[in-house]
């Protein structure tokens, strides 16, 4: 089975300044190419005279090249190393941003997102295998909490820019931004990460010791029921990020304001995810995830409660789900530590295939909410409820696979 040997122990304690700056820039880049077009999207039906399920399809596009990349980036990285890796995917989103701020038509704009997706991936996929590489312990669902918060930055201020940018200029301006933050992320991973340590075996069948790894991992109930919580809650997320966009529309709210209420939510994750760095030390990882899974269907549940009484105003979609924020930040850190730690060896295949599914789910959930006509939040509530309830059942059963199997696999 392919490994990357650890890095040094002093290495993995005392990882530098900046190589720490560049992981939290690299894993939150896919997240700000991801939605810095958000307020512009309400407009392209206009523009290019589409319908809304095939604007819809240009966020479905990134989101899938996006989870498939990650899948084949993270095996490759633990026999080939990182750095090498997370340069090539800087490159490719380079390209695709330029292709996208050169776009003529949909179809021209919903290709290029694929390639921005298929290069973005790298650094979210090679910054969190990079996390089992450098840290242990509590330290690295700490880490993991501060990755959070970072994250939780990246949508509010890059759909904030993307819609001021968009009224200032163009919708195309987001894109030749995205396209510098590319190329300077490409410089500095190359003078940050440290060589390459290669496992020195040969190449000849990576493919197939692809595919091996996957095998092995799908075979660990453990490690299934993480990744089905982990994708589930994120499609809920990416459900929001791509359905509430057209609802706060039709309460009256523009491209230049759409961001500051989208930003509510991954602002609120930025304090879950803080009170996760705090409480990890005196609770238990199964006590803070199913935390947070309740909290989360609180505020979802609040919200189609209010569009059901016909509470038309974008807050009553935005202030219950401070509570998903909230949620989402004590969830996620210990989900995604889990994910990665159940193989240690395969740490890059792990966050590969978690990855994939995280975005195949947030496919799914951003097309399918494109599909309805809405008068207000139900619909975009319902599938919301929905998605999260699943994932609900997903932590019940790791709660039974851990009272059943106190040793997590190596």
């Amino acid at each position: 089975m392919p490994t990357a040997p650890p890095p040094d122990q002093s290495e993995r304690l005392k990882p530098s300044r900046f190589l720490l700056v560049n992981l939290l820039c690299a894993i939150g880049f896919g997240l700000v190419a991801m939605t810095i077009c958000l307020p512009s999207m309400p407009q392209w039906q206009g523009f290019f005279q589409a319908e809304q399920a095939s604007v819809q399809l240009t966020f479905s596009s990134y989101i899938i090249a996006y989870g498939v990349a990650q899948v084949i980036y993270g095996p490759l990285s633990d026999r080939y190393g990182r750095k090498r890796l997370m340069l090539l995917g800087f490159f490719i989103a380079a390209l695709g941003s330029l292709a996208c701020a050169a776009a003529t038509s949909l179809t021209a704009l919903t290709l290029g997102r694929f390639v921005q997706g298929a290069g973005a991936a790298a650094g979210m996929v090679l910054g969190r295998a990079m996390v089992q590489d450098y840290f242990t312990g509590g330290d690295r669902a700490r880490i993991m909490a501060y990755i959070g918060m970072v994250m939780g930055m990246c949508a509010p201020i890059a759909t904030v820019v993307g819609g001021q940018l968009h009224v200032l200029s163009n919708w195309r301006a987001n894109f030749v931004l995205v396209t510098a933050l590319s190329m300077t992320l490409f410089l500095t991973t190359w003078l940050s990460l440290p060589r390459d340590v290669l496992s020195g075996k040969g190449r000849a069948h990576w493919l197939r010791e692809m595919f091996d790894s996957y095998n092995h991992l799908r075979k660990i109930p453990e490690f299934v029921a993480y990744v089905g919580v982990l994708s589930l809650s994120t499609g809920t997320f990416y459900i929001y990020l791509a359905g509430a966009p057209g609802v706060f529309a039709l309460y009256g709210v523009g491209p230049a304001s759409i961001g500051f209420f989208i930003m509510v939510v991954p602002l609120s994750y930025i304090a879950g995810s803080f009170l996760t760095s705090r409480l990890i030390k005196s609770h238990s990882d199964a006590e803070l995830m199913l935390a947070g899974q309740l909290v989360s269907l609180g505020g979802i549940a609040t919200v189609l409660v209010l569009a059901l009484a016909d509470v038309a105003s974008p807050l009553a979609i935005a202030a219950p789900l401070i509570l998903l924020g909230i949620g989402q930040g004590l969830l996620m850190p210990s989900t995604l530590a889990g994910t990665v730690s159940v193989v240690p060896a395969l740490a890059g295949a792990a966050a590969g295939a978690a990855g994939l599914l995280q975005q195949m789910s947030g496919a799914v959930g951003g097309y399918v909410i494109g599909l309805f006509h809405h008068e207000n939040a139900v619909k975009l509530a319902m599938l919301m409820l929905l998605f999260m309830s699943c994932a609900l059942a997903c932590q019940i059963w790791l709660r039974a696979l851990h009272k059943n199997l106190p040793h997590r696999a190596s």
